[in-house]
């Protein structure tokens, strides 16, 4: 009988095994040794210079920055003032407009409805919204200067929304009569995301699908599509789904009254090159309530270690603390490069972020696949996005690292810290073996 029971418990453990999944490691912010997980403390000594220099220039007013490998947090930092009129210090729980780094959120919401069968990369878009099934493509202006409009080659793809290669624009980067369409319609101060669909649907493709590459609304196309699938409001599934099982606790589209002493000032540079505070108007909106618009691609606020948790989830193949977002395999093909070779040439890009060999993009973020020709110091496969308030963050899985950075700083006239910190944090990786 003794026998018996002892073989019958290492059965069940091994059916529970098959049974259970592993759980990831759970989140730790305690500050651990940089020379435990290869990095040298002397180096990465490099990394709070370039911060702590743009602070003391007057060029931020302020930083967050996280670093780990390994799931270690080995250097968690902030720099400078959260506001500069009260002269209020950047803390670790500051809030910050994500803007752009709300994309890869909005991609991994997107993963989660492919998981469920909900839709196919290969999907004309007009399936899921039929207010696009007649969309035409700008083809140049005639004799009088009106735009020639021809029928797509083919009908737009999912594939090709969350790539940026459907078509669409933004308008405020371009010059061609598309751009001025969207300038005159506004699509993204929209009451809500019904009136962007049935605005875009009135505006040409840029060019035909999958020829071309141009940083665009895609994303909040995108953020229409899961308030469909899912029949929740964008901002009611992220909570329910991503944030709350990640223990994004701060992470919305707007920061509570409550909240409001924790956000961070966005500032900008005025006539004279000094760092003034961002108005409040058109696009850019106060952040006091749930706005009636969520933007896929730009409208989420979180603070450092939220955006941390999020990430550290990606790197861990779609799971933290024992949450299952995505499994392994949705996280490969989102993070993997989906743009067509002939594109990567250098001709597109916005920003810093160049398409081009080496350089490319997945679904809703960019793509390191070849880090020698890209002429970049990470792994390969790393994968990342930033936002116009000059947040930004990086996944490597080939070494094991995650960063995440946060200012708020709107326009060109700043240090591209997202570039320097990336030469700082691989100059200090020593030891990648360990």
């Amino acid at each position: 009988m003794t026998k018996f029971l002892a073989s019958a418990t290492v059965f069940l453990s091994f059916v529970l095994s098959l049974q259970v999944p592993a759980q990831s490691p759970p989140v730790d912010l305690t500050l651990s040794r940089p020379e435990t997980v290869g990095f040298s403390s002397e180096r990465l000594e490099h990394l709070h210079a370039i911060m702590q220099q743009a602070v003391d220039e007057k060029k931020i007013a302020g930083i967050v920055t996280i670093l780990a490998r390994h799931g270690k947090v080995v250097d968690y930092r902030t720099y400078g003032k959260r506001d500069l009129a009260s002269g209020a210090p950047m803390t670790k729980d500051a809030i910050f407009r994500d803007y752009s780094m709300t994309k890869p959120v909005t991609g991994v919401a997107m993963m989660m409805l492919y998981e469920q069968g909900k839709w196919l990369p290969s999907d004309p878009i007009a399936r899921y919204i039929p207010e696009f099934a007649h969309l035409k493509v700008f083809k140049g202006v005639d004799a009088d200067g009106k735009m020639i409009l021809v029928d797509p080659d083919h009908a737009p793809t999912m594939r090709e929304l969350m790539t940026h290669t459907a078509g669409f624009t933004y308008g405020y980067f371009g010059n061609t009569p598309v751009d001025a369409m969207y300038m005159e319609s506004k699509p993204l101060q929209s009451a809500n995301l019904q009136e962007m669909i049935d605005k875009l649907a009135k505006i040409p493709l840029l060019y035909q699908p999958g020829k071309g590459w141009t940083y665009s609304v895609s994303m909040d196309i995108e953020g229409y599509i899961i308030e469909k699938l899912s029949g929740q409001t964008l901002p009611d599934f992220f909570a329910k789904n991503i944030f709350a099982p990640l223990g994004m606790k701060d992470a919305g589209f707007f920061v509570p009254a409550a909240k409001l002493s924790r956000f961070a000032t966005n500032y900008t540079n005025d006539a004279e090159g000094k760092l003034t505070e961002v108005p409040v108007g058109g696009r850019i909106r106060p952040y006091s309530e749930q706005p009636s618009f969520a933007s896929g691609g730009g409208g989420m606020v979180s603070t450092a270690e939220d955006y941390f948790r999020f990430a550290e989830m990606l790197a861990h193949g779609g799971a933290l603390n024992g949450a299952r977002i995505l499994s392994p395999a949705s996280v490969k093909l989102m993070s993997s490069n989906h743009v067509p070779l002939n594109l990567l040439t250098g001709e597109y890009g916005i920003g810093a972020q160049i398409m081009r060999p080496g350089f490319g993009y997945g679904y809703n973020c960019a793509v390191v696949y070849d880090p020698a020709e890209a002429n970049l110091p990470e792994g390969k496969g790393t994968f990342f996005w930033d936002g116009a308030a000059g947040t930004w963050f990086w996944i490597d899985p080939t070494n094991d690292v995650v960063f995440i950075g946060m200012i708020q700083h709107m326009g060109n006239a700043k240090p591209n810290l997202q570039y320097l910190s990336r030469a700082a944090v691989y100059g200090a990786l020593v030891d990648p073996a360990k």
